[in-house]
């Protein structure tokens, strides 16, 4: 792919086409040039002309330009244009969603999406660590590690999807292409842009069961032959399957303009606002047996509520020097909210009776993110010494700061028990009676009033990138990528004790990364390939944690800080990907090994940590298979059997044990079959083994939430080529199963149980 050919990437699609569609008048043109030519025809009969076959696709299911046409569920390339190869010969592990997929399968939080896919699980919130959007791939943390269209998205946030074409996992360490963090992998969000080459509008209403409704428009526009504006709305509102009255409430808009001033210059922009609102359900618990309590009572209070907004303005400049060089450059500014007040529950003995009952928690918290970003990209194809290189040079340069603090609370109702705690006995609310029944007007039992509190910290990162990036043919079968990158930041941090008392942290450093891959193409379905790449985390990097070493927050004393090392990671992989049934269905399989040293670890949560003394890995195999098996059977197929091991540790009892929030078996299965050509069904399966409870990246406690295996099922009908619905049945056999846990064992997340939805679908 050339560094032109990146920018003019275009869907091909015959819905109200914006231009003439090439097919309606090329047969035309055909018969008219026939005709006008038959007398020379016939004076040369012996010179005979051979013309390329005519394909004409069906109309596109979406518009996703980076889709294989014709595969609704297999994606070509990245959205990330620094992967100059197709997804077929990119020497890594990446699973790409597309829009196709994703509404298929009925999920539309970002959380919901990644949940299901292998070699990811959810982690948990707690006082000293956000609620929000959790995500830890191959046994570790990378919250921070979510990108939207390659620029680092921060920020304790909910995710929605209705303004994505695709969803892109990388797995394996990345910082050349992600910068700092990244050990796991990175999620990366492909947005629906503005394009000149078709105009359409796409209205989708939904009603289900427990109230749920969802609405959404994806209007394209085209005002002239160099300009288009794209329009997506989002209202969407729904109770937690049977645990009303928790809720969750989405509002967004995302509007794209592309302008394409010359041939050369075109300019893009974009604006992405998303307000969430949840009433939140954090589950159930593990019991003394380390079985989760599978009939405990919805005990939200009134007062609680998990709460972001997200306010994101993108701007992007292009320009084609020749076909072979082409600069990018993208600014986008963005500021993130996010607040929550929760309640959580937990198995306790009423030290007053004497009888077992559920005791309830308060956890609170609310971030504020203001971030600025500029990233330069420029895309060079040449031949050197025979060789064919796409370089790809790149400054970037970032500033991210937050607030963080906590709410000022007041429980104004009775307590009526007395629960053991850290620091001894004291009044409680419990929800289950001495005899055994859940208490009257349970929702209203905490009374809780509360104002906006002080912040705690005061946490800002500035960082300048370089990187330089080349894909080398060497010859027609061997292809050479390598790619290094360097990180110089200024961190710091200003943590606030209760007693009022500030303390500055502040550490500057340079983070070196990279990655080499070598392709064999075996023949022009299949190659072969071997990768290694690294990545490198900071101290103190996550920004929710302040000062408590743990979950990526601040270890060692702010004299010691510039002491520590960067967590350095790296990873080697080998694989084969094969792109068969015409280039319809990509087949993948790798083998990996993941080390992670210089790990930071702390004795407990309340003493300083110890530096750098942490090692774990992770190795496994990963199997997958995207897109058209038959021409009426459509597949997204993911497998994972993984082992985790923490090398050494401080606490030498760690040893030998697993990762925490880690699940060693994992698949995903999504089977989509055209009945008809008006009616398509399918189905999804997901499968995760036990999940240990614990601090990511760290040594799993004893505790876990069991295994479990969830049924999807699906349907599409289309009336006409403007209408369309499509019914999704979640949880078909009613599951009762479970996503994450706390270290303690509380916040024993519920998975959502069996639901249903129709969606009806007009395009116009």
């Amino acid at each position: 792919m050339s560094a032109n050919q990146a920018k003019s990437l275009r869907p091909l699609s015959l819905r109200h086409p914006a231009k003439p569609a090439f097919g309606a008048h090329s047969a035309l043109a055909l018969s008219i040039s026939a005709a006008l030519c038959s007398p020379l025809a016939m004076a040369q009969e012996e010179e005979t002309f051979e013309l390329d076959t005519l394909q004409i696709e069906e109309r596109t299911i979406d518009t996703n330009p980076y889709a294989e046409p014709g595969a609704p569920y297999k994606a070509k390339y990245s959205g990330d244009k620094r992967k100059v190869k197709p997804l077929a010969e990119t020497p890594q592990t990446i699973t790409v969603l597309t829009q196709t997929q994703i509404k298929d399968s009925g999920k539309d939080d970002l959380k919901e999406i990644l949940a299901a896919q292998p070699g990811l699980t959810l982690g948990t919130g707690e006082n000293g660590n956000a609620f929000g959007d959790r995500y830890i791939i191959r046994g570790h943390e990378a919250r921070s590690d979510v990108f939207v269209d390659g620029l680092r998205d921060p920020g304790m946030t909910t995710r929605e999807v209705f303004a994505l074409e695709q969803v892109e996992i990388t797995k394996g360490p990345s910082s050349t292409f992600a910068g700092r963090g990244s050990t796991g992998g990175a999620v990366n969000g492909v947005t629906k842009q503005a394009s000149t080459e078709y105009g359409f509008n796409k209205v989708e209403g939904g009603l289900g069961t427990d109230d749920y409704r969802r609405a959404t428009l994806d209007s394209n526009i085209v005002l002239t032959d160099d300009i288009a504006v794209r329009l997506n709305l989002l209202h969407a509102y729904r109770d937690v399957p049977d645990r009303e009255p928790a809720d969750r409430e989405r509002n967004g808009i995302a509007l794209a303009g592309a302008w394409q001033a010359t041939e050369q210059l075109d300019f893009k922009g974009d604006y992405y606002f998303l307000e969430a609102k949840d009433t939140p359900d954090l589950g159930s618990y593990l019991d003394g047996n380390n079985k989760p309590n599978d009939d405990i009572p919805v005990y939200l209070q009134k007062s609680d509520f998990l709460e972001s907004d997200v306010e994101v303005f993108t701007f992007r400049v292009g320009y084609d020097f020749t076909d072979n060089l082409r600069l990018e450059n993208a600014t986008r500014y963005g500021t993130t909210e996010n607040g929550y007040i929760v309640t959580g529950a937990r198995g306790n003995t009423d030290l007053v009776t004497g009888t077992p009952t559920i005791g309830l928690s308060t956890h609170n918290g609310w971030q504020e993110v203001d971030y600025f970003a500029n990233i330069t990209n420029l895309y060079f194809d040449t031949e050197l010494a025979g060789k064919q290189n796409q370089f790809v040079f790149s400054t970037e340069y970032s500033k991210h700061d937050v607030a963080n603090g906590r709410y000022a609370i007041a429980n104004n109702g009775a307590t009526n028990c007395v629960l053991p705690g850290r620091f001894g006995s004291s009044p409680g609310y419990c929800i289950i009676a001495p005899d055994g029944s859940e208490v009257a007007n349970i929702d209203e039992l905490i009374q809780r009033s509360y104002a906006k509190g002080n912040q705690t910290t005061d946490y800002s990162i500035d960082t300048i990138s370089v990187s330089v990036m080349d894909t080398i043919d060497l010859t027609d079968n061997w292809i050479l990528a390598a790619g290094v990158r360097a990180d110089r930041f200024d961190y710091t941090n200003i943590v606030t004790a209760n007693n009022g008392t500030d303390t500055k942290y502040d550490y500057s450093d340079t983070l070196w990364n990279g990655h080499v891959g070598l392709t064999y193409k075996i023949n022009e379905y299949g190659n072969v390939y071997a990768t290694y790449s690294t990545a490198a985390e900071i101290n103190g990097g996550e920004s929710d944690v302040g000062g408590n070493c743990g979950y990526g927050g601040l270890c060692g004393s702010a004299e010691i800080i510039g002491e520590s090392k960067p967590e350095k990671s790296e990873n080697w992989e080998i694989g084969t990907k094969w792109n068969v049934m015409d280039e319809k269905l990509l087949l993948t399989a790798a083998a990996f090994h993941i080390t992670k040293d210089d790990v930071m670890e702390g004795a407990d949560y309340e003493t300083t940590g110890t530096l750098n003394t942490g090692k774990n890995r992770v190795h496994g195999v990963e199997v997958s298979a995207a897109g058209n098996i038959t021409d009426r059977l459509s597949t997204v197929f993911g497998a994972t059997v993984m082992n985790a091991k923490v090398v050494e540790s401080f606490n030498e009892a760690s040893e030998g044990g697993t990762l925490a929030q880690f699940a060693d078996k994992s698949m995903y299965l999504q089977l989509r079959y055209q009945l008809t050509p008006a009616l398509a069904i399918g189905t999804a399966g997901t499968y995760r083994s036990e999940v240990y409870s614990g601090q990511p990246d760290a040594a799993a406690s004893d505790r876990h939430v069991p295994s479990y295996t969830v049924y999807d099922a699906f349907a599409n009908y289309e009336f006409t080529e403007s209408l369309s619905a499509r019914l999704n049945v979640n949880n078909v056999t009613n599951e009762d199963y479970y996503l994450a846990s706390y270290r303690s064992g509380s916040f024993a997340y519920i998975g959502d149980r069996r639901n249903a939805r129709l969606t009806l679908a007009y395009e116009f």
